[in-house]
């Protein structure tokens, strides 16, 4: 399987996954999280391999319906990316105000900067 598209389905099922059907969520769960087999996933839950592979993919389906509906997962990536940006913005100022010897300025700075780093987190 594709490493970016594994990537993006366990993100899509840690924002969504809680909206698909209990079966949806053990077969996801089971496939992405605990890397099994669809044959696997068939004995553990009792079910047939068609069965496993249809309703995992039922479930991306709906987990990236979510996602093109509801836009989660976009919306936090890019406020991460705009607070990385500012970040770096107050990054490069500090290092301008170190220069002018501007300790308060500095400090204020870091401030905003540890701010920043927090809610990246």
């Amino acid at each position: 399987m594709d490493l970016n598209k594994l990537v993006e389905l366990s993100i899509l099922f840690d924002y969504y996954g809680e909206l698909l059907t209990s079966k949806q969520r053990d077969v996801v769960s089971l496939y992405y999280d605990e890397d099994y087999s669809l044959s696997e996933i068939s004995e553990n839950l009792g079910i047939s391999r068609q069965a496993v592979y249809d309703t995992l993919k039922r479930a991306e389906k709906i987990l990236k319906g979510y996602e093109e509906k509801l836009g989660l997962v976009e919306m936090l990536d890019n406020k991460n990316n705009g607070i990385r940006a500012i970040c770096e913005g107050l990054e490069n100022i500090q290092a301008k105000a170190q220069k002018c010897q501007t300790e308060e300025l500095e400090q204020d700075i870091q401030k905003l900067m540890n701010h920043c780093r927090e809610l990246l987190k």
